[in-house]
């Protein structure tokens, strides 16, 4: 299995392919991610990629696997990313 992509290696790659300087590339993914941390709440769509989205999970009761204790896990924020299905199809290709 290949190794993940830096974040270098992205703004080299994005910097060659819309023919801007490196640095500016590297401006790019931070103002994006910047965006994305900001509007999560919100739901945040990075078209044909996916969505980010704020879910609320609600109190439940759960067990210590260890013990079988039955023990209260409070209410949460979650943050969940939902794949786009042109990512789907594009990676794991159409069902046949």
């Amino acid at each position: 299995m290949a190794k993940a992509m830096t974040k270098s290696q992205i703004a080299d790659h994005l910097a060659r392919k819309a023919g801007i300087t490196k640095k500016t590339a590297v401006q790019i993914l931070d103002d994006l991610a910047a965006l994305a941390y900001k509007e999560a709440k919100n739901s945040f769509v990075l078209p044909g990629i996916g969505k980010l989205v704020l879910a609320q999970r609600k109190a439940r009761i759960g067990r210590n696997p260890q013990t079988g204790e039955q023990i209260k896990i409070p209410a949460k924020k979650v943050l969940k990313f939902r794949v786009a299905k042109a990512a789907k199809d594009a990676i794991l290709g159409t069902k046949k």
